[in-house]
């Protein structure tokens, strides 16, 4: 990108590659045993962390096994799985929804594209790519807070990126092969050396 504000495209490679080096052993940290349930797991995972999702889990996949179990519930029996979570009202209608169009439209099977995920109630971009990348080994870099973080904190895109802007800047800069271990290493990243509250810390200090 040609903005002096920036750093050039070789030195955001040469971050991004260091941040993967730091986490080689970098995945996914939602509990999941079928894609189905991974859908869930992400979608839940909105304005929570993973450790509260995966506290969830065991319960939530056994009392719902299959989409049409979801599909089928009453919404208080939904909300009564998750009441833990932030914004459970809502994310109850959305899994409830959700499972209602996999049953109707796919048979009860997740679909593989992106463009069939979005559709479903909600799950949005970023859902959609930790969909593709850990369900289905498809490549994607996710944007949650931590990568669009670490994105502006090291001038890789400008500030005002939303994050489809800042998926489509990072997945032009790497070859697809490393777009999904880019984008967990960048969550490591974010949450051990880079959090939120170090606002004033300079981004290479703690970059190896």
């Amino acid at each position: 990108m040609d903005d002096p504000k920036l750093i050039s495209d070789d030195q955001a490679r040469d971050v991004l590659r260091r941040i993967a080096n730091m986490y080689p052993d970098a995945e996914g940290s939602l509990l999941w045993d079928t894609r189905f349930h991974l859908v869930c797991a992400v979608l839940m995972s909105a304005q929570t962390t993973d450790k509260m999702v995966n506290r969830i889990m065991p319960k939530f996949t056994e009392d719902f096994p299959w989409p049409q179990d979801l599909a089928s519930a009453p919404i208080s029996e939904i909300e009564a799985d998750i009441n833990k979570l932030g914004l459970y009202h809502s994310k109850a209608k959305h899994l409830k929804a959700m499972a209602e169009m996999l049953v109707k439209d796919y048979h009860g099977r997740v679909p593989h594209t992106k463009a069939e995920l979005v559709k479903l109630p909600g799950v949005g971009e970023k859902t959609a790519s930790v969909v593709l990348s850990d369900g289905f080994g498809i490549p994607a870099i996710a944007v949650d807070t931590h990568v669009s973080r670490i994105a502006k904190r090291f001038k890789i895109v400008p500030q005002n990126y939303n994050p489809h802007q800042i998926q489509q800047r990072l997945q032009e800069l790497l070859p697809k092969d490393e777009w999904t271990e880019t984008h967990h290493a960048m969550i490591y990243f974010g949450r051990n050396n880079l959090p939120a509250r170090l606002k004033d810390v300079d981004p290479y200090s703690v970059l190896k």
